[in-house]
């Protein structure tokens, strides 16, 4: 049983007593690497014993970070706890990588390379304190991050549609390049009636990440194991979108396949789909919110079904 984990002759667990040890252990990490790191600035070097003691402090900050990281149970949401192991590791790591720096410096004087490695360690401990502080926030965090990658493949993408019958126009002005005149360079008007349908899955990966954010946000609990794992489901699940949704944009570049395109665009409106039909069942979606899931799973069916007619003879 993990630290922290309720069980006979152990407290239950509480989110913010756990909170409270995380960032004291922080903390006390980055006042170590302080320490550590001016020990080395500048000659003479610390004692044998000094070098012991120095060891021994850093080894047991970093030893009570990784310590009170497993105090988080998985029950806390699996979401949660993946960020704030990114968290610690980069702790973790910041301190191994000062190690190094000053193991392979020469003493005579603070190097370049020990200031930076010393403020990454200050940085990494500063963390814990934007730290999402249950899994609601996480999930909110993990579907933000999700939704600003999708819209910036959405734009990217509608600018190259706007721009010209030359996707690779501004970067193939070389003739070393290849030949202006090359029809692989150029969309065809049967690529383009393709592609708006595509565009429209597109433009449903933004609006779906859109709603469910929201959804999250308004009616998004952490208060019982169910609606911890909900969340968790809604989180893993959104963060396929984004992959799904460059795949497709890549395969929509000169020259179109068009059963790549059709492939990933089925690719992408099946995750849609398993998105909207696990926030439909989960609590952040109180009958208010069913007009938008039922909107889009309607636009996400309507556009599949013009991919389908578009590549139809083509396959």
């Amino acid at each position: 049983v993990a630290e922290g984990e309720p069980g006979e002759g152990r407290e239950p667990f509480e989110l913010p007593r756990f909170w409270d040890a995380l960032g004291q252990t922080f903390q006390v990490t980055s006042q170590e690497a302080t320490k550590l790191s001016l020990a080395f600035s500048r000659p003479p070097l610390p004692s044998a014993e000094d070098c012991r003691k120095l060891s021994e402090d850093v080894q047991n900050a970093v030893l009570a970070v990784a310590t009170v990281y497993y105090w988080l149970p998985k029950g806390q949401g699996t979401t949660l706890r993946k960020m704030v192991r990114d968290a610690t590791t980069e702790v973790v790591e910041g301190m191994i990588q000062l190690t190094d720096t000053i193991l392979n410096a020469p003493v005579e004087s603070l190097s370049q390379e020990q200031l930076i490695s010393t403020g990454g360690v200050w940085e990494a401990c500063e963390q814990v304190s934007n730290l999402p502080r249950d899994n609601q926030a996480a999930v909110v965090s993990a579907l933000a991050a999700c939704l600003g990658v999708v819209k910036d493949a959405v734009e990217e993408m509608e600018r190259a549609l706007v721009e010209g019958q030359d996707p690779y126009g501004d970067i193939m002005e070389d003739e070393e390049l290849g030949f202006r005149g090359n029809r692989d360079t150029y969309w065809s008007e049967a690529d383009r009636q393709l592609l708006s349908s595509c565009m429209g899955l597109m433009k449903a990966s933004k609006a779906c990440l859109k709603k469910v954010l929201a959804a999250v946000k308004a009616h998004g609990k952490a208060d019982s194991p169910e609606q911890i794992a909900q969340l968790d489901d809604l989180a893993d699940i959104a963060n396929e979108i984004s992959p799904s949704v460059d795949e497709l944009a890549l395969s929509m570049y000169p020259p179109v396949n068009p059963l790549a395109v059709r492939l990933n665009a089925a690719k992408l409106a099946s995750v849609l789909k398993k998105v909207l039909e696990i926030a439909k069942t989960s609590h952040v979606c109180p009958p208010s919110e069913e007009g938008w899931v039922q909107f889009l799973t309607g636009a996400v069916d309507h556009n599949m079904n013009k991919v389908k007619s578009f590549t139809q003879g083509q396959l």
